[in-house]
């Protein structure tokens, strides 16, 4: 939790906030010139139908050689967890090519080339929505297709999919389980940056998909002050009687401690008005014990299924994999899993938008025709200072309202 306004000027929070946050708004940054547009088809399939019986070429562009310590733990954990994919690939022989793409999209159109005068037929990664994209145009006159680990939806379409997880799906689960649960007043709090103002707008467009009813919705700066100016629109929403439940995007990680805190202290908890969020409120551990973040509803992946990839990769490499790790062993599962099936069109966008999906480390995941991705999810909460599952992840894509 960061310290008030009374004891710390707000331009220093404002600052922290940011820091935090930088990283997590760089997935969402999108280009001026996004390859497709999310919600509409891509048109003709794309891709290079291939003989499953040979090799297939895949090029993994991981987010090594930048410099930061953060970067190169992911860019370590995702290689590690291709290289475990393509091991894993019975019946299937994947011939993993793996590029350092840094931060910078200059670089990530660079290595892309590469891998594609070298023979890739498909791409894994990058790791930064803005570079997914350039990757993406580059990559569109070659017909290859590109599983993006971003998770930002507006780069999603034609050639380039995002494996990443959404916000439109967190929000839709989170909302269509609240239906279910007689919370259908929901009222919408976004930080106004880029990523919160994504978040926002799945919110909405999930209250409408699933019939519920949009409360109303407060914007506010990323700062305290921001804060603090926006905690009494929502405290007089909560109270009015017309509202279930207050919906956060609470995308920069300093502000969610806060905001919850300021509306704890006018009265204002999960107790009274169901409190739900975009992001994950178990990370980092240290919330579990935060009062004000008791009871609240977040999603998260099917974590059976991720506590043995853990365990795999620990013994495998003696660490802890990064939480995006797990993208990386999708991807590469995804298209050795098409390739095993013997499907001549299994990196092509027709092969990869199979309805059935795919068995990730996180659970179930599909790609969808607009470049999106459908995945999995199970409603949690936090009681006691303990993860409780409120409703299991899905198995399968039948009867998951998709």
């Amino acid at each position: 939790m960061f310290a008030s306004a009374t004891t710390r000027p707000d331009t220093g929070l404002r600052r922290t906030i940011c820091r935090v946050g930088a990283v997590v708004s760089a997935l969402f940054l999108a280009a001026c010139e996004p390859v497709g547009v999310s919600g509409q088809a891509s048109g003709p399939s794309i891709g290079p139908l291939i003989d499953p019986g040979q090799p297939v070429q895949v090029a993994l562009l991981a987010p090594g050689g930048s410099g930061s310590a953060g970067l190169e733990w992911l860019a370590r954990s995702q290689k590690n967890a291709a290289r475990m994919a393509a091991a894993d690939a019975q019946g299937a022989v994947i011939d993993l090519r793996i590029y350092d793409s840094g931060d910078s999209t200059a670089q990530a159109v660079a290595q892309a080339n590469a891998a594609a005068d070298a023979g890739a037929k498909i791409i894994i990664g990058p790791l930064f929505a803005e570079a997914a994209n350039a990757v993406g145009n580059a990559m569109l006159p070659r017909q290859i297709n590109v599983l993006s680990f971003s998770n930002n939806a507006e780069i999603a379409g034609g050639n380039v999919f995002i494996l990443g997880n959404s916000f439109a799906n967190v929000a839709d689960r989170l909302v269509g389980f609240g239906v279910k649960q007689g919370k259908r007043n929901i009222y919408v709090v976004a930080e106004n940056d880029v990523a919160g103002q994504i978040g926002g707008r799945a919110i909405e467009t999930a209250i409408a998909r699933n019939g519920a009813r949009l409360a109303g919705r407060t914007n506010h700066p990323v700062s305290v002050s921001g804060v603090d100016a926006a905690t009494p629109r929502i405290v007089e929403a909560a109270r009015s009687g017309q509202v279930d439940a207050v919906f956060m995007t609470a995308n920069n990680q300093a502000v969610l401690p806060y905001l919850t805190e300021k509306l704890a202290a006018a009265g204002v908890t999960s107790q009274v008005t169901q409190f739900m969020g975009l992001t994950r409120w178990d990370q980092p551990g240290s919330r579990l014990a935060l009062p004000q973040l008791q009871n609240g509803w977040f999603a998260i992946p099917d974590q059976r299924l991720k506590a043995q990839f853990d365990a795999r990769y620990r013994a495998a490499y003696g660490e802890e994999p990064h939480e995006l790790a797990a993208l990386a062993y999708d991807g590469v599962a995804a298209v050795a899993s098409l390739v095993r099936a013997g499907k001549r069109n299994a990196l092509t966008t027709a092969g990869l938008t199979q309805g059935s999906g795919f068995a990730g480390v996180d659970g179930v995941f599909r790609l969808r025709p607009d470049g999106t991705s459908q995945r999995g999810l199970a409603v949690a909460t936090i009681r006691g200072g303990q993860v409780v599952i409120l409703d299991q992840a899905p198995r399968g894509f039948g009867g998951f309202g998709f």
